[in-house]
């Protein structure tokens, strides 16, 4: 996919890439004369497709490769200075690799040199941007169209993310679409005659939204010195808030690390117990997703609900009396982290793929429970990448090993976003699971809990049977290896931002979803196995 170039010694940030360098400034730059002058148009025009290419190739350099930002600005004015008909735009990681750009005429010249030298601004940040990158919601009518999106999804020249993957044609499929694919694809699904809508017009305008948030919820902090569950965290501060929440409730909440991930850092669980007793447990985890945001978010929440309320709340206090709780509030550091850092859209783990430059496995492909079966890709490159081997992730072999030592888990739960659905086993085959019925039943109490706080509809069923087939899940996992309350909540919205909910759905996503959890807890309690 790409060619190595000579190395050199160059100091280094600690981030993959200057993830900026095409994109960081230039849509701000852009974005005055957007009325007049479509993005998609400078794209075509100024033939930035090859930069895309490179991008394609470099987003997924392994992280031992960095970006070395100052030599990037001093080789970048020394070119200017010298005008000649080539521009070098180093892109330097480690290797210090470089492109040759071609000048076609003065006036594309003098655009490239501005394109490239005001991304450069952008490179300081090491963060992706999306300006002119358009959600669309499309609904087919039937099989053909079914498989002509299908089609669709394996032009990686596109770049496209499924938000919602095509499985039937009932169900609505969501795609982010980068500007460059823009034009393509709605000619593409024009011509087939398939129906679509735009969800979301520009998403880096949703972006610049929530860091809005973040900051105001950040100095809200800072005023307050105290945590606010009401916006979005960078991994530090969640796990400093798990330090603070076992410091304040020791007497039932303790700080546990079950592993670590790919890139070391540490896996940590709180555990919600009496001590009284050998309790049989029930496990809940969030953020396997690491683009998911609300349900990290969520979980921490609903920590702090746990551990505040024991004692004061009946139900919990009566919960915990009878059952501990492990929760694993970010079950994917490396993902979210670089999700804060690089590229709010990452949804795998960050390791290395051998005999590839695509990083990352999709951590719910990654189970063993119908390992590499439909609904998982063998590509390194895809959102869905199986990986390997089952549990070839340290995070998911984590999460298995401490199950199984621990031998006495009655439930497993898992936080996704979005689609409001709430699921049983199996995803990876469409035959119902031994317990249909209990399961089913379990999950419309809990549904309703859920709608009765703020009228928020979930729908039920199988993995299968409510959206498609899904292999090497950790619920489908859980419920061969004998827990047989598994459950899989994809918490709010149902698109209208998708992964980019506001943070002010944050606590009121967190409170319907533990009258959820809560209900199934409660039948847990009551009918053990």
């Amino acid at each position: 996919m790409g060619q190595r170039f000579g190395t050199a010694q160059c100091p280094t940030l600690p981030t993959q890439m200057c993830q900026g360098l095409i994109w960081g400034t230039l849509p701000h730059i852009l974005r005055p004369l957007g009325a007049a002058f479509k993005l998609s148009a400078f794209i075509w025009s100024f033939e930035l497709l090859w930069i895309q290419r490179v991008l394609t190739v470099l987003d997924n350099l392994p992280l031992d490769l960095h970006c070395n930002c100052g030599l990037i600005l001093e080789s970048g004015l020394l070119l200017f200075l010298v005008g000649v008909t080539r521009l070098v735009l180093l892109l330097v990681f480690g290797s210090c690799r470089a492109v040759l750009l071609a000048t076609e005429s003065p006036f594309t010249s003098t655009m490239k040199l501005i394109l490239i030298f005001s991304a450069l601004f952008g490179a300081a940040l090491c963060l992706e941007t999306f300006v002119g990158h358009q959600v669309l919601r499309i609904k087919t009518r039937n099989e053909e169209q079914l498989k002509k999106l299908r089609f669709l999804e394996t032009l990686d020249h596109l770049e496209l993310d499924f938000w919602l993957n095509p499985s039937t044609p009932a169900l609505p499929v969501d795609v982010r679409i980068p500007a460059h694919s823009l034009q393509a694809v709605k000619i593409f699904l024009e011509s087939h005659g398939i129906e679509y809508s735009i969800l979301i017009e520009d998403l880096q305008v949703i972006l610049d939204r929530e860091k809005q948030d973040i900051v105001a919820g950040q100095q809200m902090e800072r005023s307050s010195s105290t945590f606010n569950y009401g916006t979005y965290h960078s991994l530090a501060s969640i796990y400093q808030e798990l330090d603070n929440l076992a410091s304040e409730y020791g007497n039932i909440v303790s700080k546990i690390q079950i592993g670590e991930s790919y890139e070391k850092r540490p896996l940590y669980v709180l555990k919600f117990s009496t001590g009284r007793g050998n309790h049989p447990a029930i496990w809940l985890d969030a953020g396997i997703h690491s683009r998911e945001w609300v349900t990290q978010a969520s979980a921490m929440w609903i920590a702090k609900k746990i551990a505040s309320d024991y004692g004061n709340d009946p139900s919990i206090t009566s919960l915990l009396n009878n059952l501990d709780i492990f929760l694993l509030p970010v079950a994917n550091p490396d993902g979210y982290e670089f999700t804060h850092t690089t590229n709010r859209m990452w949804r795998k783990t960050r390791s290395k793929n051998s005999g590839s430059l695509c990083i990352g496995v999709d951590p719910n492909r990654n189970w063993d429970a119908g390992f590499g079966g439909p609904g998982a890709s063998s590509n390194p490159c895809s959102d869905s990448y199986r990986g390997p081997r089952a549990n070839s992730e340290v995070e998911v072999k984590s999460v298995v090993d401490f199950i199984k030592n621990h031998g006495n888990i009655q439930a497993f739960l898992t936080l996704h976003s979005y689609s409001q659905l709430l699921m049983y086993p199996y995803g990876y085959k469409c035959t119902p699971p031994a317990d249909n019925t209990e399961l089913n039943t379990i999950g419309k109490a809990a549904a309703n809990s859920i709608q009765s706080l703020y009228g928020t509809t979930y729908t039920v069923g199988s993995i299968c049977s409510t959206i498609y087939q899904a292999s090497g899940g950790s619920i489908d996992w859980s419920y061969d290896y004998g827990i047989k309350y598994s459950f899989a909540f994809e918490l709010r919205d149902t698109g209208r931002y998708g992964f980019l909910l506001p943070a002010a759905q944050i606590i009121p996503t967190a409170e319907e979803t533990w009258l959820g959890l809560k209900t199934i807890m409660e039948y847990v309690r009551d009918n053990p196995y």
